[in-house]
């Protein structure tokens, strides 16, 4: 089978095709025959950490999100069976033709959608409900949120415009994603380079970190609350939450769906509901064959893409 991986750390030129052996499901596994690969901020970052990434003289392999069609079963495997059309997150070995799912984070696929719409939708879905309810965002707060233009951002924005949420902010990197973004229902947009957020806000939704953590704690009104789903880390000063009686709260998705498996499922099913309503929209940027992952790195660090893109084998 073919699949992409990367011997040292650096740009999307890193990334390399090669033929290997077509995995198999262990206990508690799915072996699925891949359909769509969803590219993460996260994945992309950790192509470029510095640090020794030959693990044993091997080249290193990409996780993320993955859709397809179960081919096989591991020993001690309920609830699934082949045939059948899933997602959820692979750890290794996410960019190729086949791959292995443990069966805690994965999900069916409703009749009807594709897998290019279930890796737009379910992890970045998931990801955008679980922090905006951190928030705990009160009727007619206002709400900003940053990577507005990126998977989950496109999907946070939804989730305040269909929620309490009054006045609903998007902040991007450029001024050529203001009319997307509006389209998914900003009522404002501002651009990271501005000196004025056109704060302050109650609710920041956070999915950048690193650098941009400062000016949105700035931008935060007294009592505010900004929630930090990124990947980016970032430092924030004590002061700048203690002079407007604020509050920082980390976001992972991963310790839903361990620690609360119930709630996880209820969230998950709610998503695809408000999908069949109207209610969410997932946006596509490109769908790109999976031997041209490193354009699709490029597309996600140069911070062009509007919405998911999407490996296709």
């Amino acid at each position: 089978m073919l699949r992409m991986r990367h011997e040292v750390n650096g740009g999307p030129e890193v990334l390399f095709a090669e033929e290997g052996d077509v995995p198999a499901a262990g206990a508690g596994e799915l072996l699925i025959k891949v359909e769509a690969v969803g590219v993460t901020l996260p994945t992309v970052r950790k192509v470029r950490e510095v640090r020794d990434v030959r693990e044993g003289g091997q080249p290193v392999s990409l996780g993320g999100e993955v859709a397809g069609t179960v081919v096989a079963t591991g020993p001690d495997v309920t609830g699934f069976t082949t045939g059948e059309r899933v997602t959820g997150l692979c750890f290794a070995d996410a960019y190729a033709e086949y791959a292995v799912l443990g069966t805690a984070m994965t999900s069916r696929i409703p009749a009807g959608a594709s897998a290019v719409e279930a890796v737009a939708l379910v992890r970045s879905g998931l990801v955008a409900r679980g922090a905006y309810e951190a928030a705990r965002v009160e009727p007619g707060e206002s709400v900003l949120v940053t990577a507005a233009a990126s998977a989950v951002g496109t999907l946070a924005l939804q989730y305040a415009k269909a929620g309490r949420a009054g006045r609903v902010v998007a902040a991007v990197s450029s001024a050529d994603k203001a009319d997307f973004v509006r389209g998914l229902g900003a009522d404002e947009v501002v651009l990271y380079g501005d000196a004025d957020w056109g704060g302050p806000y109650d609710v920041i939704l956070d999915g950048v970190g690193g650098e941009l953590l400062g000016p949105a704690v700035r931008a935060l009104a007294t009592g505010g609350r900004l929630v930090a789903f990124s990947s980016g880390g970032g430092t924030v000063e004590a002061y700048e939450l203690l002079v407007r009686g604020a509050s920082l709260i980390g976001y992972q998705m991963r310790a839903i769906a361990t620690g609360k498996p119930e709630l996880y499922e209820r969230w998950l099913r709610e998503l695809w509901q408000l999908r069949a309503a109207g209610t969410l929209r997932t946006a596509v940027h490109e769908e790109i064959p999976l031997a041209e992952a490193a354009r699709a790195h490029a597309v996600i660090e140069q911070r062009r893409n509007l919405g998911k893109v999407v490996l296709v084998p």
